[in-house]
C-alpha cells in the first residue's frame, strides 16, 4: 500500500507537470527575482531539492558539494538516508549504479545498470524501504560480459563500481540512478567516465602547478563543455519497414528523391506547431527540465528531418552525463509522437549526417577564464600567462591531433569527416587573424597583452541598433576552431559517448602544461618555453577553407596529422608517444590502451558486420521479388550479394582484429556503395507500389505528408 500510495502521488505530479498550461507556470513576474519553473530539476538530488532533505538528516548542501564525504564514517548513511526521503517522495522505489561501459561511445548512448529494489522483505512478512551509505557508495558486477579488451574474462570476472560524487544522482520513473565508476579486479578502468576523471584530475594538477610558476595561486581547474546534439526524427510507421535502420542506425540502400536539401529550406525553417517534430521536441526538454538538464536551444538542421538540441556549459563530468541521458530520452519520447530519433551519425546518403560539437573551455577553481584574455589577466594581473596557454593547446594540438582523431573514429564518421558537411579528417586549428597574428609577434618576441577588437557592423538603417561583430569570423570547415573563449571539436560523431574526446583533450593539454613547468623548473622563463613551442607547432594553425580540396595535401607537406582511416586513427592509440603520454598524465597504462584499441577496432568490425548481412538480406528478401514483380532484371543485384558474401568471409578469415577492420572499411567505402548504386537503379525502375522497403521520401519528409 505504501508503494503504490507513492506512485499514485509520483503520477499525479507527472500529469500536473506535463500539463501544457503548468509546465512552466511562473510566480507573480519580477523581473529583478524571476520565480522558479515548475518542476525543474525536482528528478535530480542536488541544489535547493537535495538541501531539504539533507537538513532532515542533520546535513546541509554543503555536505554534499565537499566530496570528501565519501571517506567520512557517518555522512554517507544519512546521505543515503536523505536520497531514500527524496526517491520515496517522488514514487521511486528502486535504486541502480549508472555505469559507461567501453564502447558506450560508438552505441547511441548505451549505460549499464542493474536496477534494484529498495525494500527490505522482514522475517514477519512486512516490508520496507531502506537504503544505506554502502548501498550508494559502491557496488560489484560482472566485468567479463562487458568489452573488455582482455583485460576481464570468466574466470577472471570481477568488475567494481564506486559513486561519482561529483555527478548527481537522479531519478527516472520508478529508479534512482548514481552515476559511478566502473573499474575491473587490477583497477583497471572498464569505463569511459573513470579515464576522463583520470585525464580531467590531471589537467587540474598541472594547470595548478603552471599557474603558481606564473604568479597565481589556484586550487585546481575545471573543464567545461556544451554539446550540440543532431539527430534526425522520421516516421516510425516507415521505420519499421526498413531492417538497416532498425538494426544498425543508417540506410544501407534508398535512392535519393527529387528533393534533398537543395533548396537550403530547412536550416534553422519554423518547426511546425502542429507537427510531431515539436510536439517530440517539446517533451523532450520538458523531460530533461525535470532533471536539471538546461537544453537551451531547439531548430532544425541542414537535412530533411534534422534537428539539434544544445544545452548550455556546463563541468564535463556532468555535462557528459546529461548527454548520455539526452540521448535516450529523445529515442524514448520519439516513439510516443510517432518517430524515431536516429541519433547515428549519417543514417541518409545524399544528405549531410549529424554531429555533436564539443566547445570545450577551461577555467580555475576560482572562476578565471582561460581561454578568455581579458578575464584571465584582470584576475591573473599576468597578460603572459593568456599566451602560455595559448601556445601549450596549439603544441598539444599539434603533436595529439593523431589522439583527437582517433577519440572521433567511427563508422559513421568515415563518411561524414571531409563530405562538405564536417571538418576534415586532417586535425589543425583555427584561430583567426588577430589571434594569429598577436601570437606570431608574441613568438617573436613583442610581448604585450592581447587585446581582442570588436568591429562594429552598420545595417545602413538609422533605427537600428550597430552591431558589434566579434574579433574573428567562424570557420565551420576547421576540426578544432577558437570561437572566443572556447574551443570547438567539430568533427565529433552524433552518436558518441564524448568521454573518449574530452579524455584525449584533457590529457593533451595537461601534457603540455607539465612540459613548460618541467622546463621552467629547469632555469627557463615561461614566455621562453611557450615562443619556442609556438616555433615548433604553430603550423597547426589554418585559418583557411578546411574543404578546399588542395588542403589535405598542403597539410601532408606541413607535417600534420591527416588520416583518413578511422581504422587507421584508432590504431594510434597505441603508438608509443602516446601510451607514453597517457601513463605520464596518469590516465591509461599500456594494458589499458591496448584494450580499448581491441574494442573500438571490435566496434568497428560488428557495426559493418551488421551492415552487410542487413544489406544481403534487403537485397534477397525485398529488393529482388520486387524487381521480379515488375519485371526487370535482378541478375547484376543477386551477382552483387555474392561479391558481399566473399568479402564477409575474407573479413571473418583475417588475421586479427586489425586486418579484419581494414577489410571492413574497403567493404563499406567500395562494394557496399557499388552494390548500392545497383539496387538503387532498379528502385529507380520500379514502380512504386512494387517496391517493398520504405523510401527516403517516406522517411526524410515529416513536414509534407505521407508518400506511399
Amino acid at each position: 500500500d505504501i508503494v503504490w500510495a507513492h506512485l499514485e502521488q509520483r503520477r499525479s505530479r507527472a500529469s500536473t507537470f506535463f500539463s501544457r498550461e503548468l509546465v512552466f507556470k511562473m510566480g507573480p513576474h519580477n523581473v529583478d527575482k524571476p520565480a522558479l519553473s515548475v518542476g525543474y530539476g525536482e528528478d535530480v538530488f542536488k541544489g535547493a531539492i537535495a538541501d531539504k532533505y539533507l537538513k532532515a538528516n542533520g546535513l546541509k548542501l554543503a555536505d554534499l558539494e565537499d566530496y570528501s564525504w565519501i571517506k567520512d564514517s557517518a555522512k554517507p548513511d544519512k546521505i543515503a538516508k536523505a536520497i531514500l526521503s527524496w526517491a520515496l517522495d517522488r514514487g521511486a522505489t528502486n535504486f541502480c549504479h549508472w555505469f559507461q561501459p567501453m564502447t558506450s561511445t560508438f552505441r547511441h548512448g548505451d549505460t549499464g545498470q542493474v536496477q534494484m529494489s529498495m525494500l527490505e522483505f522482514n522475517r514477519d512478512g512486512s516490508t520496507t524501504f531502506e537504503l544505506k551509505g554502502k548501498n550508494i557508495l559502491f557496488g560489484e558486477t560482472d566485468g567479463s560480459s562487458y568489452p573488455n579488451g582482455g583485460m576481464r574474462a570468466t574466470h577472471t570476472a570481477g568488475g567494481y563500481l564506486a559513486i561519482d560524487p561529483s555527478s548527481p544522482v537522479f531519478l527516472r520513473d520508478d529508479c534512482i540512478f548514481i552515476p559511478a565508476c566502473f573499474v575491473s579486479y587490477n583497477g583497471k578502468a572498464l569505463d569511459e567516465k573513470t579515464p576522463l576523471h583520470r585525464a580531467h584530475q590531471s589537467m587540474s594538477k598541472q594547470g595548478a602547478r603552471l599557474f603558481k610558476h606564473m604568479g597565481m595561486e589556484i586550487t585546481g581547474m575545471v573543464n567545461n563543455i556544451g554539446l550540440e546534439q543532431e539527430l534526425f526524427f522520421i516516421p516510425r510507421e516507415a521505420y519499421e519497414r526498413r531492417m538497416d535502420l532498425q538494426f544498425t542506425g543508417r540506410t544501407v540502400l534508398g535512392r535519393m528523391p527529387a528533393r534533398g536539401q537543395e533548396g537550403c529550406d530547412h536550416y534553422m525553417a519554423p518547426i511546425h506547431v502542429d507537427g510531431p517534430a515539436l510536439a517530440c521536441m517539446k517533451e523532450i526538454q520538458e523531460q530533461c527540465y525535470k532533471l536539471g538538464i538546461p537544453l537551451k536551444t531547439r531548430h532544425r538542421e541542414v537535412a530533411p528531418n534534422q534537428y539539434e538540441f544544445a544545452p548550455e556549459f556546463g563541468s564535463v563530468i556532468t555535462q557528459t552525463d546529461q548527454n548520455l541521458v539526452v540521448m535516450q530520452i529523445c529515442e524514448e519520447v520519439a516513439t510516443k509522437h510517432g518517430l524515431v530519433a536516429l541519433l547515428q551519425e549519417k543514417p541518409f546518403a545524399g544528405v549531410n549526417g549529424s554531429g555533436k560539437h564539443n566547445n570545450w573551455s577551461i577555467s580555475t577553481l576560482c572562476g578565471a577564464q582561460l581561454l578568455n584574455p581579458g578575464d584571465l589577466t584582470a584576475k591573473s594581473g599576468n597578460a603572459e600567462i593568456f599566451p602560455v596557454v595559448m601556445a601549450a593547446i596549439v603544441a598539444a594540438v599539434d603533436e595529439y591531433g593523431d589522439l583527437m582523431r582517433m577519440s572521433i573514429a567511427s563508422p559513421g564518421n568515415d563518411f561524414r569527416l571531409g563530405a562538405m558537411e564536417a571538418p576534415p579528417s586532417v586535425i589543425s586549428t583555427y584561430l583567426g587573424t588577430q589571434m594569429t597574428a598577436y601570437l606570431k609577434d608574441f613568438m617573436e618576441g613583442n610581448v604585450y597583452e592581447y587585446k581582442p577588437v570588436t568591429t562594429p557592423v552598420d545595417l545602413g538603417v538609422d533605427i537600428l541598433p550597430v552591431v558589434q561583430a566579434p574579433c574573428e569570423d567562424r570557420n565551420r570547415t576547421s576540426p578544432f576552431p577558437y570561437g572566443g573563449h572556447r574551443f570547438e571539436f567539430r568533427a565529433v560523431g552524433s552518436s558518441q559517448n564524448v568521454s573518449l574526446v574530452n579524455t584525449v583533450l584533457n590529457a593533451a593539454t595537461a601534457k603540455y602544461f607539465a612540459v613548460i613547468s618541467e622546463r621552467i623548473e629547469a632555469g627557463e622563463t615561461a614566455v621562453a618555453v611557450a615562443q619556442d613551442l609556438l616555433k615548433k607547432h604553430s603550423k597547426v594553425v589554418f585559418n583557411g577553407n578546411g574543404y578546399d580540396p588542395t588542403w589535405p595535401d598542403e597539410a601532408d607537406k606541413l607535417g600534420i596529422n591527416h588520416i583518413d582511416s578511422g581504422v587507421e586513427a584508432i590504431n594510434t592509440i597505441v603508438a608509443p608517444k602516446n601510451v607514453a603520454m597517457f601513463k605520464e598524465m596518469g590516465v591509461f597504462d599500456e594494458e589499458e590502451c591496448a584494450a580499448r584499441r581491441e574494442i573500438l577496432l571490435e566496434a568497428y568490425v560488428g557495426t559493418i558486420e551488421m551492415e552487410v548481412g542487413c544489406m544481403i538480406d534487403m537485397i534477397t528478401q525485398y529488393a529482388v521479388p520486387s524487381a521480379k514483380a515488375a519485371g526487370i532484371d535482378s541478375a547484376a543485384m543477386a551477382e552483387g550479394v555474392t561479391q558481399l558474401k566473399v568479402a564477409l568471409a575474407g573479413i571473418h578469415g583475417a588475421a586479427d582484429t586489425y586486418e579484419s577492420a581494414k577489410l571492413c572499411r574497403i567493404l563499406r567505402l567500395e562494394t557496399m556503395i557499388n552494390v548500392r548504386t545497383i539496387v538503387d537503379n532498379v528502385e529507380a525502375e520500379c514502380p512504386a507500389n512494387l517496391w517493398s522497403y520504405a523510401t527516403y521520401k517516406e522517411l526524410l519528409f515529416l513536414d509534407s505528408g505521407k508518400f506511399k
